[in-house]
């Protein structure tokens, strides 16, 4: 009879477990189909880059896309709201003209930094001037009230605008470690001009506004063909400009040859005053564990030199899509899913690290947190984020993904705690585990990274289409495990000044700094 009863028993075991797993990879199959023949990424990218465009906090264009993706979720019966986690500097950008007028006309590349003042009621017309080769501080001083009316370039110009890939792929290697050779002297040779004025490389532009300069012009290239980085403006009264690298160049040429060359600018700008910062919080409420949660966690900010499609308009339409794939066939999940769109992460990962503190119930119940913040690429890489058995639960998750959506997938468990890098590290910080899924880089960091050049047309949605499949299959898994995850973790890194092993506070406010090592 025992026999009988244990055979039995054994019997309805195995097929309650092959009826689960039928289930698990009907939904799968469902989550691949989906995602392939019914995919909204391209109409997202297009609405969020094209039609909203540049989500720089603090502006308009953010606010209307906080006010889109809430409506969008709706519009797929998803619950979302936005939440207030603070204020920011409130600015619109305007019109940007650059013009050479002498020696010659034409028209120049470039645009104001963000929250860069205006140029004032009528168009800047002033003649260009470079920094000078200063022997020492007093001798800067004694230069310094020569830019009253000058727009001043501060930055070192390039010897070179060929990336160095292409100096390897056609120079002679002669000629390549030549050039390298100079560029190297000639960065020497900058920074000793600088250090002579008596200033760094951020208060100086204090020092040439006070002394009544009409402007400042910079070069922030990033060693791509047409890629400038496009950062914030470190003035105050006047405009701040940052040209492409061909027309720094030229300009910088023009004024050292005494040509003296003139510009006419407009930048158009308005000072807001402090406006309110968001989140936008999307929800999939669960049925037997709403109070645990699982989020899909993308940064929803960008600079504004482009429209900021892969930093980081791509996780922002992952995670989305996958809402909306999760939402149609899976509708009723075990733990909550929410997807975070966090602002301001360009800033210090402000509107992440707000909500981990204003919501230690979704922290302190968090069954994991998947985010995604580096390009347009598929996902290559997956930390354990320094929990010890997350090998163990990624492991499971990671079983039921068909293979082409995971082949080129590296793993590293336990891996190390997050530093100041994206989202997810305000929730290790917090103990809550939180894993980002890394992608491939496709140039990412000398062509689209917070520069010019992150636009629509850098997005390979094929590679965008395996993330938000992915990320829908582990949030899914996430969601229907009995198990709830281990928060167990590695030893911390040893700080950075005291050489002391870090405990966890301390290790928060540093990643908090980007302190971690």
């Amino acid at each position: 009879m025992k026999k009988t009863l244990f055979f039995l028993s054994t019997m309805l075991l195995v097929q309650v477990s092959t009826i689960v797993a039928q289930e698990t990879n009907q939904i799968v199959e469902n989550i691949v189909k989906e995602a392939n023949d019914n995919s909204q990424l391209e109409t997202l990218a297009h609405e969020l880059l094209d039609v909203i465009g540049p989500r720089l906090v603090g502006t308009p264009e953010m606010e209307q896309a906080h006010n889109w993706a809430v409506d969008t979720y709706k519009s797929w019966g998803i619950d979302a709201e936005n939440e207030q986690w603070g204020e920011w500097k409130g600015w619109e950008r305007g019109i940007t003209h650059i013009d050479l007028i002498e020696p010659r006309v034409r028209t120049l590349s470039g645009m104001q930094l963000a929250w860069s003042p205006d140029s004032g009621r009528k168009p800047i017309v002033a003649e260009v001037v470079t920094l000078p080769d200063s022997p020492n501080a007093d001798a800067f001083k004694s230069w310094l009230p020569g830019v009253k009316g000058k727009l001043v370039m501060v930055s070192m110009p390039q010897p070179t605008g060929r990336p160095d890939y292409n100096w390897e792929e056609f120079a002679e290697e002669e000629s390549f470690e030549k050039m390298k050779a100079e560029r190297e002297e000639q960065q020497e040779e900058w920074r000793d001009k600088i250090n002579n004025t008596g200033f760094d490389n951020r208060s100086i532009y204090a020092a040439l506004e006070d002394a009544g300069a009409a402007g400042i012009i910079t070069l922030n290239w990033s060693r791509g063909f047409g890629a400038n980085k496009i950062f914030s403006a470190a003035t105050k009264e006047i405009p701040t400009i940052d040209l492409s690298l061909e027309d720094y160049g030229m300009v910088y040429r023009l004024a050292e040859s005494g040509n003296k060359p003139k510009i006419r600018l407009v930048a158009e700008s308005k000072e807001l005053g402090a406006v309110p910062a968001f989140n936008t919080i999307a929800t999939i409420k669960g049925t037997e564990k709403p109070e645990e949660y699982i989020i899909l966690s993308a940064h929803f900010d960008s600079w504004d030199g482009a429209t900021g499609a892969t930093d980081n308009g791509t996780g922002t339409i992952v995670m989305m899509e996958a809402m909306r794939i999760l939402k149609k066939l899976y509708p009723n999940p075990k733990r909550t899913i929410i997807a975070g769109h966090w602002g301001s992460e360009e800033q210090g990962l402000n509107g992440s690290r707000a909500y981990v503190k204003d919501h230690p119930e979704v922290v302190d119940n968090l069954q994991a947190l998947f985010n995604q913040d580096n390009g347009t690429g598929r996902v290559v890489n997956i930390s354990g984020g320094g929990f010890l058995h997350a090998y163990d639960y990624l492991g499971r998750w990671m079983e039921v993904v068909p293979q082409e959506y995971k082949d080129e997938i590296e793993y590293n468990f336990p891996g190390t705690p997050a530093g100041g890098g994206s989202d997810y590290a305000s929730f290790v910080a917090a103990g809550a585990p939180a894993f980002s899924l890394s992608s491939l880089s496709w140039s990412y960091w000398n062509y689209t990274w917070h520069t010019n050049l992150d636009t629509y047309d850098k997005i390979v949605f094929d590679d965008v289409r395996n993330n938000a499949i992915l990320t829908a299959i582990l949030a899914y898994k996430a969601s229907e495990d009995p198990e709830t995850t281990s928060r167990e973790r590695a030893a911390l890194p040893r700080n950075q000044r005291t050489g002391e092993q870090m405990e966890w506070p301390e290790a928060r406010d540093a990643t908090r700094r980007g302190g971690l090592d």
